[in-house]
């Protein structure tokens, strides 16, 4: 099959498309299913009036409001740390509308994250539930003022708002390559129009129904929501245990839309599917990581008459290509092209737009990139930087770090990551953060953290450490501190960690001496 390519030209960049976020309830008809909660069918116009209210209730906190802020400065951060019930699904658009900007935090962080990300953001608000609350300990939340029980419902309901889609809405906290994670600044613009982009791109209708089954405090987690409600759909927000609870709720709520990561896919991809469960299935779509030739064979079997959506995508730009699902049988591994409103370019290390085969760093341009990270105009400097000078849309762009090329057809290809981030189980990790926790624990001298490559995870963590060996002891202590997907899937210990000629740890060496482990094992 030939690959054809849709140019940037014919998905133009927008000019005055967005408007503020909390505006999406109002794309769908009033009475259709926007939400579904359980046995509670939520239409677009109750969504709409639940979210003003929220947004009343936030407003009545005596919080800083953008409208209020001094200076026109950012308005206060709310913090969220929620299953996937009510207020999880409502909180991005009701802080929207009070001028507030929301702090959504993974339900599978631990303490010491959220500890972090309160203290990084400066939020005002926590809302979490008894569960998570009862993890934190004392000094966690700071001058954070921690809300257990929030009740609205005869609370005096805000209009949609009138803010300027520039406007700063949501910070999404994301690991780096070095040190802990760091917000990434989104806009009402940011948000609105990455919905508007993947609604288009993947079709979605009125008609349809979107099992949101990722975290939404990732970024294509929460664009579930965002995309269905622009389309117009409806939502299932849906918390599982075991995978085949998730080929159960296909079934049961008749969807239509199912968005996954790889670890995810490849669990589905073992199970039986019953006829009943893909009989309505539209579409599958991939993100957090590569899809192999063998799980997209599978897929395909699985659900031949489902499309297949291979994305490729950084929280600092939302989301930055697909791949036509017509093209995927032939194109297997490739990550297509640019999706609606953004540019993509390959740019060689000496600048130059690579040419086809040439390898270069994938650079992101358009209205999708987000505002740089929150207070770090350290790390804002190293990733927004002006963009190619023969860039079309010019301004600043994410230079994303990884290694991709373009095919004679146009198609997008990755090869590789040129920081030390891991992507394991979907999840960005930064090494330098498992490495404090095990330095922490005071059971080890040295450590650095890798990922090495599994089959199952994309990238499976290996810690190699200094010091007393007692394997149990540091797993058991690091699993009381960190979320289970940054537990160390084995320990390497060593008398001394190898170094490099600047006499630091030679991180180079270690990755290759494990690689070539023939089981990789913890010794």
């Amino acid at each position: 099959m030939t690959a054809t390519v849709v140019p940037i030209s014919e998905a133009p960049i927008p000019e005055g498309q967005a408007r503020p976020l909390d505006h999406l309830p109002l794309m769908g008809a009033g009475d259709a299913p926007a939400l579904v909660l359980g046995e509670q069918v939520m239409d677009h116009a109750a969504l709409n009036r639940r979210i003003g209210q929220l947004a009343g209730w936030l407003a009545s906190r005596g919080l800083a409001s953008r409208g209020l802020a001094s200076r026109g400065g950012p308005g206060a951060r709310v913090a969220s740390w929620l299953p996937k019930g009510e207020l999880a699904c409502l909180l991005p658009l009701a802080t929207a509308r009070a001028g507030l900007i929301h702090v959504p935090i993974n339900p599978l962080l631990k303490r010491a994250q959220v500890a972090h990300i309160l203290s990084d953001s400066g939020a005002a608000l926590l809302i979490a539930n008894p569960a998570r609350a009862a993890t934190l300990a004392s000094g966690d939340l700071g001058a954070c003022r921690l809300i257990e029980d929030v009740a609205f419902d005869d609370g005096d309901a805000l209009p949609p708002s009138a803010a300027p889609v520039d406007d700063l809405v949501a910070l999404l906290y994301t690991s780096g390559s070095t040190g802990r994670p760091k917000g990434v600044m989104l806009s009402h613009a940011n948000l609105w129009l990455g919905a508007a982009s993947v609604a288009r791109y993947l079709g979605l209708g009125s008609d349809d129904r979107v099992l949101a089954v990722l975290p939404l405090a990732f970024d294509y987690g929460q664009n579930q929501l965002l995309s269905a409600w622009f389309a117009g759909a409806c939502v299932v927000p849906h918390d599982y245990l075991v995978p085949r609870d998730v080929v159960r709720a296909v079934e049961r709520h008749a969807i239509t839309t199912l968005a996954g990561v790889p670890p995810l896919w490849r669990q589905l991809a073992a199970l039986d599917w019953p006829p009943a469960a893909v009989a309505g299935l539209r579409r599958m779509t991939n993100s957090g990581g590569a899809l192999d030739e063998a799980l997209v064979r599978r897929l395909r079997v699985l659900a031949p008459d489902a499309d297949l959506y291979a994305m490729y995508g950084l929280t600092e730009a939302f989301r930055s290509t697909f791949l036509d699902p017509a093209l995927i049988d032939a194109h297997p591994t490739a990550i297509g092209e640019a999706i609606p409103f953004a540019e993509v370019m390959v740019v060689r290390d000496d600048g130059a737009a690579a040419g086809p085969g040439e390898e270069g760093e994938l650079v992101h341009a358009g209205p999708l990139v987000a505002q740089g990270y929150w207070r770090d105009r350290a790390r804002t400097a190293e990733r927004f930087r002006p963009a190619p000078g023969w860039s079309r849309h010019g301004g600043v762009a994410v230079w994303s770090g990884d290694r991709v090329r373009r095919d004679a057809a146009g198609l997008l290809h990755f090869v590789g990551r040129r920081d030390a981030m891991i992507k394991t189980a979907g999840n960005r990790v930064s090494p330098q953060e498992i490495e404090d926790a095990a330095l922490a624990t005071g059971l080890v001298v040295e450590a650095v953290a890798l990922g090495l490559p599994d089959a199952d995870l994309g990238q499976a963590i290996h810690l190699v450490v200094s010091g007393a060996s007692d394997s149990g002891a540091l797993i058991a202590a690091l699993a009381r501190d960190l979320p289970n997907f940054m537990v160390p899937r084995a320990v390497h210990w060593r008398d001394a960690l190898p170094l490099n000629p600047n006499g630091k740890i030679d991180r180079a060496a270690l990755y290759r001496e494990l690689s070539a482990l023939p089981d990789k094992p913890g010794r």
